[in-house]
């Protein structure tokens, strides 16, 4: 199976809050993860031609596609156990409005939750489930 790549601000808590939560929640092991920071999310940030400039929350690689904002967020609930695939009903909502929602907590992550000085450095035991 070829696995889904969720890129995430490394420095961002919420971002890595979201991770924690996904890796808690990905039994069929769906996700790798990769901070946008690092040598490989740069790499592909540069091969699926993504505008940094106006994307700096997670990113969901699939195959050739590359998904942002909430509709990357709801195609990640999609693959995660429990109740969480159920969040894919929020599609019937037109992007423009679901991205509103999504861009007004991403522009105050920073002050809401804080900020790292550095990327997160996974454990041991998670080390394989990073890119």
């Amino acid at each position: 199976m070829e696995h889904k790549i969720i890129l995430f601000d490394g420095v961002c808590n919420l971002c890595n809050g979201a991770i924690n939560f996904v890796i808690k929640r990905d039994k069929r092991n769906v996700f790798k993860f990769a901070t946008l920071q690092s040598e490989i999310g740069k790499k592909l940030l540069s091969e699926f031609n993504v505008d940094t400039m106006n994307i700096d929350s997670m990113i969901l690689i699939d195959g050739n596609n590359f998904y942002i904002k909430s509709s990357a967020a709801l195609r990640i609930a999609k693959y995660l156990t429990g109740g969480y695939p159920l969040l894919s009903g929020f599609f019937i909502f037109p992007r423009f409005i679901r991205n509103a929602a999504y861009d007004y907590i991403a522009r105050n992550r920073y002050k809401w939750f804080g900020k790292k000085e550095s990327c997160m450095i996974p454990t041991p035991e998670l080390t394989s489930k990073f890119l």
